[in-house]
């Protein structure tokens, strides 16, 4: 059986050890408090894409309804086409005529070249004949008014030579410098066929990018102007978490300090990780619709907050994916405080750009050419046979 001091002397070392384990703890959650700031007023942020038409029209069709998700491109609402068919159609015809007509002006300088070539000849046969009667005047073999008569023709010749110079002349001043594709008749009436070829295509409205559809609006048979929101599109990949801190928080928070972060929707037991950013020019209410009028006699002190944008780490959210809105708990690892406080840089995302339109210029060019190839006459659509001569 042990002795009194014995007991004594394992209970001392008990309390010692206890004690000291309380300090160490104490210390350490002391010493992570200093190098860190949290807080519970965070939410999650993305950007909230409009669909939009850029025609108006009758919708004849929805594709796409909430909830869904939608990749970019894909055809979301569809409007009647009709009115749009027309004007594509007339254009196409007013292209095919212009290039026609075109044709012709380069036939025509062609044929008054030809007609210059045989005044030409004219003048010079009707120059020969009056030299040769000229010569047997002296021998009295031809009259005098027979000279007369072979002079009138010369003069008659010089002024169908000239007014042949002057109607290739009128005529080359239409064509002069152009090729059937690049004459102005046929670049309008190409831009007129692009832009009702484009309108045409306008009339199917994609999802300018990948996201979950929501706030749909839009409903079958209703008139929509354009710019008008139809539906918006959330791109859940892309989501970012702005944290409100106190003013009194900010002195160690620093751009690329990371950042720790839980959600409600999973507990504690999923971690998200995200990096500092940036934090915002001003505070909430400095940038609200009515701020705060401070200069008056009855002033109370109220701590402000600032929200600091906190990136979250895309593969993370494809594994445990969060919306728009939800509360989440941040905590920023302030030991490295080498950072600045202002963004140096503007972020290149390329989340806040869209490729949807970029072939609407191409397909309506492809369509140009080929109402010009099927109108200009040649068999491989090479225009170069009409080029100024």
């Amino acid at each position: 059986m042990p002795s009194p001091a014995q007991l004594f002397n394992g209970r001392y070392l008990f309390v010692s050890i206890v004690g000291l384990s309380l300090v160490t703890a104490l210390l350490v959650w002391i010493g992570s408090d200093l190098s860190s700031e949290s807080t519970e007023d965070a939410y999650v942020q993305g950007n909230v894409v409009q669909v939009t038409s850029q025609v108006g029209g009758t919708v004849i069709g929805i594709e796409a309804d909430t909830t869904d998700s939608v990749e970019p491109g894909r055809v979301v609402v569809r409007l009647n086409p009709v009115d749009a068919e027309i004007r594509y159609k007339h254009a196409e015809a007013a292209l095919g005529r212009a290039t026609r007509q075109t044709r012709s002006q380069y036939l025509q300088v062609q044929q008054l070249n030809a007609e210059v070539d045989q005044r030409r000849n004219d003048l010079n046969k009707a120059t020969a004949d009056l030299a040769r009667r000229q010569q047997l005047a002296s021998s009295g073999a031809v009259s005098g008014e027979e000279i007369n008569h072979a002079e009138v023709i010369v003069q008659n010749a010089h002024a169908a030579l000239d007014a042949a110079h002057q109607a290739l002349a009128q005529r080359r001043a239409l064509v002069d410098g152009t090729q059937l594709n690049n004459h102005p008749e046929v670049m309008a009436a190409a831009a007129d066929l692009r832009d009702a070829y484009i309108a045409l295509m306008r009339t199917n409205i994609s999802a300018p990018v990948e996201g979950t559809v929501t706030q749909r609006s839009v409903q079958a048979g209703q008139h929509i102007n354009p710019g008008v929101s139809l539906m918006s599109v959330v791109p859940l990949n892309t989501l970012w978490v702005n944290a409100n801190f106190k003013e009194s928080q900010l002195e160690h928070l620093r751009v690329g300090q990371p950042a720790t972060l839980t959600s409600d929707v999973y507990g504690s037991s999923v971690e998200y990780h995200g990096t500092i950013v940036g934090l915002d020019a001003g505070t909430g209410s400095a940038f609200s619709l009515l701020p705060a009028q401070n200069a008056t006699g009855n002033w109370i002190k109220v701590t402000q907050r600032i929200p600091v944008r906190i990136a979250l780490e895309p593969a993370e959210l494809g594994r445990h994916p969060l919306r728009i809105g939800l509360t989440m708990h941040a905590k920023i690892d302030t030991q490295d405080r080498s950072g600045s406080q202002v963004s140096a840089g503007m972020i290149l995302d390329p989340s806040y750009e869209t490729h949807v339109f970029d072939q609407e210029m191409h397909d309506a060019d492809q369509r140009v050419v080929q109402v010009i190839r099927a109108n200009d006459g040649t068999k491989d659509g090479n225009n170069a046979a009409f080029a100024d001569r």
